[in-house]
Parts: structure tokens; sequence; C-alpha cells
């Protein structure tokens, strides 16, 4: 014998991921919705606006380096990017002019002042090409933290759109047009309703007979007269030491939706079963002082047996 209760196998209590103002609630207590059905939707115009905003900031940024936004492409090579090449044009024909004026100055052919003008320009060149680089570093990382801050934008306005995760019924809709709502405020409660899971507990002197795939059948009191089925599913492999019991789960079907989470339940376990047992109706058999019989028909005759 068994009793216990039916509970939902999976739940999902919904929250907003941004904040806003509740636009449109297309879901009401009690509908049924697949993964991925609207729940709420959030006024998406700020969210838009910050997006757009993001997106900005990342072409600029993109501008800067010569790349095309029309094309997911990654950052050129340094000696690629025009200020780069145009730095590193400078520093070249600034060394080779030094190296004309080292050999104009060795042979006695250049004054000092002039020599010593190469060599500093060279020097600045030099320093100009490298301050050319370092600028193209920083503007990559700024690359990545823009191209983070558009994904994020761009995530939390599909956030707008707050959707089911699983299967399920909305046992609770906790949110209404027009409200505003902060980050994390919980908007639905979804649970699923087929299967349903029924969850009890068995004295611990059966231990030895209960395990998966045992079929179950159990009664309703909002439903008397029928019975349902399940299937054992899981057996705990410890016991309660207070109540000398240990936990049984089944999976119950509830295609038709008739069973609902909560429900109390009251069946059996069938554990096993006895072959080649001779079966009568309970009105045939008389009892007296404690011994049971039936009457056969032998050769016309009734003889109590």
């Amino acid at each position: 014998d068994l009793s216990g209760t039916l509970l939902s196998p999976d739940q999902a209590r919904v929250s907003s991921e941004v904040a806003g103002i509740i636009r449109d609630v297309p879901v009401q207590l009690g509908t049924e919705v697949r993964a991925g059905d609207l729940l709420v939707r959030l006024e998406p115009r700020e969210l838009q606006l910050a997006l757009d905003r993001a997106e900005g900031q990342l072409r600029q940024i993109e501008a800067q380096l010569g790349i095309d936004h029309s094309q997911a492409q990654r950052p050129p090579s340094d000696d690629q990017i025009a200020s780069v090449r145009q730095a590193m044009a400078n520093r070249d024909d600034a060394r080779n002019t030094f190296k004309r004026a080292q050999q104009l100055h060795d042979r006695g052919l250049m004054s000092q002042v002039d020599f010593d003008t190469a060599d500093t320009r060279m020097k600045i060149a030099e320093a100009n090409y490298q301050a050319a680089v370092d600028n193209i570093q920083a503007l990559k990382a700024t690359l990545q933290d823009r191209r983070a801050a558009w994904e994020l934008a761009q995530k939390k306005l599909n956030d707008a759109s707050i959707k089911a995760p699983v299967a399920g019924a909305v046992s609770e809709r906790l949110v209404q047009p027009g409200e505003f709502i902060r980050e994390n405020t919980p908007v639905a409660t979804i649970v699923q309703v087929n299967p349903l899971k029924l969850k009890t507990a068995i004295q611990e002197k059966y231990a030895g007979l209960i395990h998966p795939a045992q079929s179950v059948a159990f009664a309703v009191e909002a439903f008397p007269g029928r019975t349902f089925a399940g299937k054992v599913a899981y057996v705990s492999p410890a016991v309660d030491q207070a109540t000398r019991t240990f936990a049984v789960e089944a999976l119950v079907d509830n295609a038709d939706r008739v069973l609902k989470p909560g429900f109390f339940a009251k069946g059996v376990v069938h554990t096993h079963r006895d072959e080649n047992v001779l079966a009568v109706p309970e009105d045939a058999i008389s009892t007296l002082a404690g011994v049971s019989t039936v009457y056969v028909i032998e050769g016309g005759k009734a003889r109590q047996q």
C-alpha cells in the first residue's frame, strides 16, 4: 500500500533579467506554454537606445582600426594600419637620412650641428612609431571592450521578451501590464504537468520488494471510482531513521491533464504476480468460523469445498 502526493517533476520560477515597464503579459493562470513561448514583454525603447549607443561607439573604434563592420573581421596587424604605416615610413626615412649624414660627417663634409639634427630626427621618428604602435594596441583593447558592451546591450534588448525556459502550465502570474519591475523580479511560475511525479514513503520491511519499473495503481479524491496508473522511477537507497521508511517516486502519465500537482493519492505498488491461480468472485466465498469455502459443481451436484 502507498499514500503520497502528486508533484510536478520540473518547476521554474521565471524572473526578469532587465528592469523596465511591462507592456504585455500574454499568459494567464493555467495557460500551457512550450519552451520558448513568450511570458512577458517589456517596453524596449530605452534598451534599444542603449544598443544604438553601444553600436555607435563600436563603429567608431572599428573605423579607427580600418575594420569593415559589415564583415566579421578580426583586427588587422599593426603594420597594416594607416597610422602605423605612416609612422613606420617616417622612421625609415629618418634612419636613411641619418645614415647618409653619418657618412658625410665621417668624411668631414657635414657639420656637427647638422649631424646632431639628423640623429635627433631619427630618434623622434622612432619614438613616434612606438607611440603609434602603443596607440593601436590600446585601440584593439578598447575594441574588445566595445564589442562586449554591444553584445551585452543586445542581450538586454532580447531579454525584454521574457520567455518560458521549460514546457508546462503557468501556476503563478506575478505581474501586470504597466507595472515597473527591477532586475531579478519574478514574473511567473511554470510547472510541468505531464508527466507528474507521485512521491511516497514505504515501510522499511518492504525494501526488498520495491524496485524501479514496477507498476503503481492509485486513486484521488477528485475522481472517485477511477484508477490511475504509473511506474516506479526512483527508489531511495537510504531509510529515514525517524519514520523507518524509504522514499519512492513514480512517474504518472497525465496526457489528459486531469491530475493536478498537489493531489493526495492512495493506492498500491504491484510487487509481484502469482501465476496459475484460480480466481472466483468474492460473492462465491463463504466464511464460517474462520474457514472459507466455495461450492463446486461436479456431476450435476454441488459440493462444498
